[in-house]
C-alpha cells in the first residue's frame, strides 16, 4: 500500500493503530526480525521460522504492499526473489530492539537468549529514549504526550 493510502486509513488517526495494522502480528515482527539478521531468501525464512509457505507469502506480500520490504530477483532460471528491507522497513529497527529488550526484560529468566552489540567494539546495547533538547535520556514516567500536527478534534488520545 504507498505512503500516502495509510493517510487515508481509518488508521491513520492514531500512529499505532496505523503501525499494528502493518506488522502487529507475530509472523510479520519475526520476519522483519529474520530480514535485519541478513535472511532473505523465501526458502530460507520459511526453514528458519518453520512458517506455513501460503502464510510467510501472505505476510511478505502485504510488508511489499506497505513499502517496508521490497521484492528483488537474484536468479533468473528460474527465477527466485530475495526480499530486502527499504528504508521505511530498516525504521523499524529501533521498535524491535525496544520489543526485544522488553521480552529480555520480562521473559527471558536466564538472561536474554542473543546480545545485540555495537558492531564496531562488542558492548551491549541500551534502549533508550533520549531528549535531543536538554541531551538526557528520559524514563517512561518522564514522558507526556499533547496533540501534534496530525491531530483532529474527534481523535481519542488512546489506542
Amino acid at each position: 500500500m504507498p505512503s500516502h493510502a495509510t493517510v487515508t486509513s481509518p488508521t491513520a488517526t492514531c500512529s499505532l493503530a496505523a503501525t499494528l495494522e502493518a506488522i502487529g502480528d507475530r509472523w510479520t515482527l519475526l520476519i522483519l526480525r529474520d530480514l535485519f539478521r541478513g535472511v532473505r531468501r523465501f526458502e530460507d525464512l520459511q526453514r528458519d521460522l518453520g512458517i506455513a509457505r501460503n502464510l510467510l507469502s501472505n505476510r511478505l506480500n502485504k510488508l511489499i504492499d506497505h513499502e517496508i520490504v521490497e521484492r528483488q530477483p537474484y536468479q533468473q532460471r528460474p527465477v527466485r526473489h530475495q526480499y530486502l528491507l527499504t528504508a521505511k522497513g530498516r525504521d523499524l529497527s529501533p521498535a524491535l530492539i525496544a520489543l526485544m529488550h522488553w521480552g529480555d526484560t520480562w521473559y527471558a529468566e536466564e538472561g536474554p537468549p542473543t546480545l545485540l552489540v555495537h558492531q564496531t567494539c562488542g558492548t551491549p546495547l541500551d534502549q533508550t529514549v533520549h531528549c535531543s533538547h536538554c541531551h538526557q535520556d528520559i524514563a517512561a514516567q518522564q514522558i507526556a504526550s499533547r496533540p501534534g500536527p496530525g491531530h483532529t478534534p474527534h481523535q481519542r488520545n488512546t489506542p
